[in-house]
């Protein structure tokens, strides 16, 4: 199995309730190892710019407003297959088809307010990760 990086960030409505460290813990617990880590922010451009894949989708907007809300922790994972790791202990993006133990099972409020957000492939986590983080900011 190959160790590979993903990007994890804590959304709005986690970083609210004080759910970082329950969501880490998680994270961690699953084999993953947080190698880079910071509390921001975002503007609503900043939030545009990043989930500017999802620019023609109807949920666009509110997305780009929630995750300018409030902080949020964005942070670099590494592991035996990371990407696939992360999502497993994420679970499903509707908390209502989660697996029981999973972050948006024990943690979602909605679909929308889904606690957490992870690089769906090797691509995607590689952009991801250049947005938030420069190369000396992230310690394996």
């Amino acid at each position: 199995m190959a160790i590979e990086r993903t990007f994890s960030i804590v959304k709005p409505d986690a970083t609210r309730r004080n759910l970082t460290g329950a969501i880490v813990a998680k994270l961690e617990q699953a084999g993953l190892r947080v190698v880079a880590q910071k509390r921001i922010h975002l503007t609503k451009a900043q939030a545009g710019k990043f989930y500017e894949v999802h620019k023609e989708r109807p949920f666009y907007d509110e997305l780009c407003e929630f995750m300018s809300s409030e902080p949020i922790v964005v942070q670099v994972l590494e592991g035996e297959n990371a990407i696939a790791k992360n999502r497993e202990v994420m679970g499903a993006t509707n908390p209502a088809d989660a697996d029981a133990g999973t972050i948006r099972k024990e943690y979602a409020l909605s679909i929308g307010e889904n606690s957490v957000h992870g690089s769906d492939g090797p691509d995607t986590a590689k952009e991801e990760i250049a947005y938030f983080f420069s190369g000396l900011e992230i310690v394996g």
